[in-house]
Parts: structure tokens; C-alpha cells; sequence
């Protein structure tokens, strides 16, 4: 059997959030999720500045939304709350790892979904927490 990693996608790669983190920091595991009142096992991230977008945009806090671009340190594999489940074939181009992920940029400015397209997303995660299908598999 052939040792080499499997490259799933070159990158760039995107993390959006509501946290003030500087060049060098690391993203890890084991914090609390953006979306959830409980700790992650992975660290989320993708290779789509739109998906990075809702991150940002969606993240519980009232702080700065951000956008960085980030290194993975680590083996990461597609994201299966997305891929084959919600996106077939991930065109989020959507990952997640249980190493860190390192903070190489941030985006100085980027344009936000409208307000009408948030204000739908966040109608549409209530329904599906509502009824008990807003479920991320970590």
C-alpha cells in the first residue's frame, strides 16, 4: 500500500469567526463550537471564501466578524455535516481536522451576504433546530 497522503484540496484555506486572533495563533480543538453551547472535536474550515462567510457571519458572539486564512497542520477530512448530506460532492469545499490549524492572514475586507439572505439562513437553522435536525455529527 502506497504511503502517501491523500490530498483532498490544495487551499487557500478559509476560517470565518467572531474571535480576535492574531498571525501565528493556532485554531484548535476542544473549544466551543461557534454554532453550539458545547466543545468541538474538530476544528472546522474550507476552501471557499462563501462558506467562510457564513462562519463569520453566523458565529454566536456579538464581536467583529473575521475571516482568516489558514494552514492546516494536520490530516483533515471533508466535512461530513456537509459533504454527501446537505452538498453531495462538496462544493463547500468544506473540511474539518482534530489538529490545529494556523493563523497565516486575515482578510482586511470582504463583502457580507445581504441582510435578507442572513436573516433566511438563521430562519431556516431555527426550523431545523426546531425540529431536532440542526444536529452537527463531531
Amino acid at each position: 500500500m502506497d504511503d502517501k497522503k491523500i490530498v483532498l484540496d490544495q487551499g487557500p484555506f478559509f476560517h470565518g469567526t467572531k474571535a480576535d486572533l492574531k498571525i501565528g495563533d493556532l485554531l484548535e480543538p476542544q473549544y466551543l463550537s461557534n454554532y453550539q453551547e458545547k466543545k468541538s472535536n474538530h476544528i472546522y474550515f474550507t476552501g471557499t471564501l462563501n462558506a467562510a462567510k457564513w462562519g463569520a457571519e453566523l458565529a454566536k458572539s456579538n464581536s467583529k466578524e473575521r475571516i482568516y486564512i489558514v494552514e492546516p497542520l494536520g490530516d483533515f477530512e471533508n466535512d461530513p455535516n456537509l459533504t454527501d448530506k446537505r452538498f453531495p460532492g462538496n462544493p463547500t469545499r468544506s473540511y474539518r481536522s482534530k489538529s490545529p490549524l494556523k493563523i497565516v492572514a486575515e482578510l482586511a475586507s470582504w463583502e457580507r451576504h445581504s441582510d435578507e439572505e442572513i436573516n433566511h439562513m438563521l430562519t431556516s437553522l431555527k426550523k431545523l433546530s426546531e425540529e431536532g435536525k440542526n444536529v452537527i455529527y463531531d
